[in-house]
């Protein structure tokens, strides 16, 4: 009776192994034979577009920290008290 549970199990999972890899192939097909849709095209060309300025807004803000700390580190005496006067 194991036996029989086992075998099953086996073929079972070959089956649904080969309907998983043949309908990543259909569905690869496809895909590569429809293209994009200009809809989907615009979209993610606006998608670029917002991650570019994302990552410039990051670059010129991480230029502003650098600056900033530069600016506390002058500031800060060799004794490590700040030179600023309250």
């Amino acid at each position: 009776m194991n036996t029989v549970i086992a075998v099953a199990i086996v073929f079972g999972s070959i089956v649904t192994l080969v309907a998983l890899v043949c309908g990543t192939v259909v569905l690869l097909v496809r895909a590569r034979r429809e293209g994009l849709s200009p809809s989907r095209r615009q979209q993610r060309n606006d998608e670029a577009a917002v991650i570019q300025e994302l990552y410039q807004g990051l670059a010129r803000m991480e230029k502003r920290v650098e600056a900033l700390e530069t600016i506390l580190m002058e500031g800060q005496g060799k004794d490590g008290r700040d030179n600023e006067k309250l």
